[in-house]
C-alpha cells in the first residue's frame, strides 16, 4: 500500500450513514465473524448488524457476564471470555474460538481504552498500547489459519483521530520515561493502523484483507477514565452529562464505518488503507488540525509497519504468520 492509494472512492455513504444504511441488503448468512468489545457501544452495535444479517457472531469479552446480559436478544451470537490485556487469556480464547470455527470471515477489533491513568501491565506494558494493540495483534496471529481458511476474510481495526497525536515513540513505547495518558493514546491508535497496514501486506496472499478505520466522534464507555469536566471543557457535553457535540455521532453512525469495511464491495482487492466516513480518508499534514480528518503519513508507512510488526512479535511471542 502506498500513500497514493489513501484517495476517496465516491462511497455511496457517508458520515451521516448508520450502521442500518450501510448493512441493507447485505447477507452474511454462512459466514462468522469476531468481535471484541461486541457488548458495549460502537461493538454493541456492530454485533447486532452482523447477527442480523445472518453471520455468526463470537463476541470475547473481558465480563463475560454482563456481555451476555447485553446480548441476550442477538440470536446467532456466543460470548467467550477473554481480557486484551492478559495473553494467556488471549491464546486461552482464540484456541476456544479454533476448536468452535474451521473459517474466520471476519475479525473486528473494536474493543479499546482511552487515556487512561497510568498503567503497567504483563512483563511492564503500558496498558493503552497492551489492550488497544498487543491484545488485538496476538489475537489475530493466532486466528490467522481461520481467517486464511475463509479465502476472503477481512480485518477491520477501530483507530482514531487520536492517532494524529504521535507515531510510534521507538526509543520508549512503555512510556517509562514519564507518562502522559494522551500521547499513550494517541501512540495505541496509530499502532492500529499500522498493524492494518502490515496485516494486509502479509495476508493478501491467502485473502485476508485489512483495513484501519476512524469511526468517528461519539460519546460511548470509552470516554469512561475522562472527569465529566475534561468532557464538558471539550465540548462533548455540558455540566449534567447531556451530550450537546454538534459533530457527535449516534453509535449508530459511529458503527457505520467499520461495517462498510467488513462488507462492501467497493472494497473488494483493497486493503491496508485508513477509511472514514465510510470512504477512504486522504493523507493529513502534519500540521493539519485532529478534526479535518486524514490520516498521517508516519501511520500507514509500510517500513514503520514492519517494525512495529516485528517488535509486536518479539513483545508478544505470538504465533509467527507463516504462508
Amino acid at each position: 500500500m502506498t500513500s497514493t492509494e489513501q484517495q476517496p472512492l465516491n462511497s455511496p455513504f457517508s458520515a451521516d450513514s448508520t450502521a442500518e444504511d450501510v448493512m441493507a441488503g447485505v447477507d452474511l448468512s454462512g459466514r462468522s465473524a469476531v468481535v471484541t468489545g461486541g457488548y458495549s457501544g460502537l461493538g454493541l452495535e456492530t454485533t447486532r448488524a452482523l447477527a442480523a444479517a445472518g453471520a455468526r457472531v463470537i463476541v470475547p469479552a473481558r465480563r463475560p457476564q454482563i456481555a451476555r446480559a447485553a446480548l441476550a436478544d442477538v440470536d446467532g451470537c456466543d460470548v467467550i471470555p477473554m481480557d486484551l490485556t492478559d495473553l494467556g487469556s488471549v491464546r486461552a480464547a482464540a484456541a476456544r474460538i479454533s476448536g468452535t470455527l474451521t473459517r474466520l470471515d471476519l475479525f473486528m477489533a473494536v474493543a479499546g481504552v482511552m487515556a487512561t491513568p497510568e498503567r503497567h501491565v504483563g512483563p511492564g506494558w503500558e496498558s493503552q498500547l497492551a489492550a488497544n494493540h498487543f491484545g488485538h495483534f496476538t489475537l489475530a496471529c493466532e486466528l490467522y489459519p481461520l481467517l486464511a481458511a475463509a479465502n476472503g476474510a477481512r480485518v477491520v481495526v477501530n483507530s482514531s483521530a487520536g492517532h494524529t497525536l504521535t507515531g510510534i515513540r521507538w526509543h520508549d513505547p512503555h512510556f517509562r520515561t514519564g507518562y502522559d495518558k494522551w500521547l499513550a493514546y494517541g501512540q495505541a491508535k496509530t499502532a492500529n493502523v499500522l498493524f492494518a497496514v502490515r496485516l494486509d501486506a502479509i495476508g493478501r496472499g491467502d485473502g485476508v484483507r485489512a483495513f484501519a478505520l476512524h469511526p468517528g466522534k461519539i460519546i460511548t464507555g470509552l470516554q469512561r477514565d475522562m472527569t465529566l469536566q475534561e468532557q464538558v471543557d471539550r465540548g462533548w457535553v455540558d455540566e449534567h452529562g447531556n451530550v450537546i457535540g454538534a459533530d457527535l455521532k449516534t453509535s449508530s453512525q459511529g458503527a457505520a464505518t467499520g461495517l462498510w469495511a467488513a462488507t462492501a464491495p467497493l472494497l473488494d482487492d483493497r486493503g491496508g488503507l485508513y477509511l472514514e466516513d465510510c470512504d477512504v480518508a486522504g493523507v493529513s499534514a502534519l500540521e493539519a488540525p485532529m478534526d479535518e480528518g486524514g490520516v498521517r503519513e508516519y501511520a500507514i508507512d509500510p517500513d514503520g509497519a514492519a517494525r512495529l510488526w516485528d517488535l509486536s512479535v518479539t513483545a508478544t511471542g505470538a504465533t509467527p504468520i507463516t504462508r
